[in-house]
């Protein structure tokens, strides 16, 4: 059987670092707070607390991202995109992606994701199509900003992160929608 699509495996390798989460685990079910209720579904679209420690030296930044590789397009989808997020931030309370970021710290930027929203955009596979992974991404960065348009998307900022990136903290917990 092949191995489902890791975005991050096409890029170099760069070290990893801790991130834990009072709200997701690898592999767990999403809970309803971390679904989303806009595109449908009975969610909060309420994004989990993240936490991070033991980050690369020379980390002057981060970006948190949230990316379905399963969904069923030729890009997958990015539900969230934040960065510069400070060097001293080591994490986000639950509903950091709440519209407005009123909760996340000062010089954070917002990006909207593949909705169309500048906000946490919960997990809403198709009915039946079966579990996706939402892969809950800091990245450590060796720059304290990012010159990017206000316009810019997900994956341009991506781009951006990749001469960038000293180091990559990972929770990937996944949802499947009944038929």
């Amino acid at each position: 059987m092949p191995q489902p699509f890791d975005p991050y495996r096409v890029l170099p390798p760069v070290p990893g670092f801790t991130l834990e989460s009072t709200d997701i685990a690898d592999g767990e079910t999403l809970g309803v707070a971390q679904r989303s209720g806009l595109l449908g579904g009975t969610g909060e679209d309420r994004s989990p607390h993240l936490a991070w420690s033991d980050p690369p030296a020379g980390t002057l930044s981060y970006a948190v991202t949230c990316y379905d590789p399963d969904a069923p397009t030729v890009s997958g989808f990015w539900h969230w995109a934040v960065y510069d997020i400070p060097a001293s931030v080591s994490e986000l309370p639950a509903g950091a992606g709440d519209p407005g970021g009123e909760k996340l710290p000062a010089g954070a930027k917002v990006l909207a994701n593949d909705a169309g929203r500048r906000s946490f955009l919960g997990a809403a596979p198709p009915p039946g199509h079966g579990p996706h992974r939402y892969m809950f991404v800091v990245h450590a960065l060796d720059v304290p900003t990012l010159d990017l348009a206000p316009e810019a998307t997900p994956a341009w900022l991506g781009f951006q992160l990749f001469g960038h990136t000293l180091g990559r903290a990972t929770l990937t917990p996944v949802y499947a929608t009944e038929a």
